[in-house]
């Protein structure tokens, strides 16, 4: 499988904050260091990707409390591969 290249918008405002983060990272260290907010950001949608697959998972935790399960059986069961199965 191949990385593909995606175009989405940040806020300038929400950009600032993911850059201080890194900006934070890279001056006093992280558990999980992100060197670019590209990276940073890739990290974060990788995360809910893996909450919504695998609803035992940490990761299920970001999604829960954001209302990102939908009300239906299929979102609560296992899946071993990305997308819909």
């Amino acid at each position: 499988m191949t990385k593909k290249e995606r175009t989405f918008e940040i806020h300038p405002d929400v950009y600032r904050e993911l850059q201080y983060i890194v900006d934070l990272h890279q001056t006093h260290g992280a558990p999980n260091v992100m060197p670019s907010v590209k990276d940073l950001v890739g990290f974060v949608l990788a995360s809910i990707a893996d909450g919504s697959r695998r609803p035992g998972a940490w990761e299920r935790q970001l999604l829960e409390p954001m209302g990102l399960i939908a009300d239906c059986p299929e979102h609560h069961t296992y899946r071993s591969a990305y997308g819909k199965p």
